[in-house]
């Protein structure tokens, strides 16, 4: 019987399931080859279907990736609980920790997030949006410090938010080649050591 007409007979979800299938085939494959390395034909081919069918489900490979990174926020959010606890410098290092169970997503990040810096490429909004919302949201976090006297003298909140964002990637790309050498999290709390001070006596410390 026709796929459609199973579709229309239930519940959409074998439609579901071969559009989550698709999905995790390009996630795979982008992660290793690239956006540009992969094609709809390769991806269909590690999906089991043909091209024009795993056009039904996405009408083009920009698309697709769209669906790629909504996945891969989807996985990027699921944060242990230890990641949204503490002060501001705990959060960091507890999701940095928790990121190393993810290996294929970080792979996933670090591709893409180069290849878009092309100014034709479909993740380049998507890319442009998420660092802007990460610095903006650092930088309150590093200037909430300062108003309490816990950021170093002479660090600026906006270029210590660029600057944890820039080692946090550098670091992490480093660990994917050598994870037996690189501790992303104590790299990263070695630098904010650097930058935040005690809590100064009677002050209250971030986050709490």
């Amino acid at each position: 019987m026709p796929e459609t007409a199973t579709r229309r007979r239930g519940p959409y979800a074998k439609t579901a399931e071969r559009r989550r299938q698709i999905v995790e085939e390009a996630y795979r494959l982008f992660a290793t080859r690239g956006y540009h390395g992969s094609s709809l034909r390769e991806v269909a081919t590690a999906a089991g279907m043909s091209q024009s069918n795993l056009l039904h489900h996405f009408a083009s490979k920009e698309e697709l990736l769209l669906a790629v990174l909504e996945r891969r926020d989807d996985l990027g959010g699921a944060e242990e609980p230890s990641a949204k606890e503490g002060t501001f410098d705990e959060r960091i290092v507890a999701q940095a920790q928790h990121n190393e169970s993810i290996p294929g997503l970080i792979a996933l990040y670090s591709v893409l997030s180069a290849e878009a810096t092309t100014v034709d490429h479909p993740g380049r909004d998507f890319f442009l949006r998420r660092y802007d919302a990460l610095r903006a949201g650092y930088e309150d976090e590093f200037e909430a410090l300062r108003r309490q006297g816990r950021l170093r003298e002479g660090v600026e909140p906006a270029t210590a938010a660029a600057s944890v964002i820039a080692l946090w990637e550098g670091i992490q790309l480093q660990w994917l080649y050598t994870p037996a050498v690189i501790d992303v999290g104590a790299t990263l709390r070695a630098y904010l050591d650097l930058v935040i001070v005690e809590t100064p006596k009677g002050a209250r410390r971030s986050g709490d």
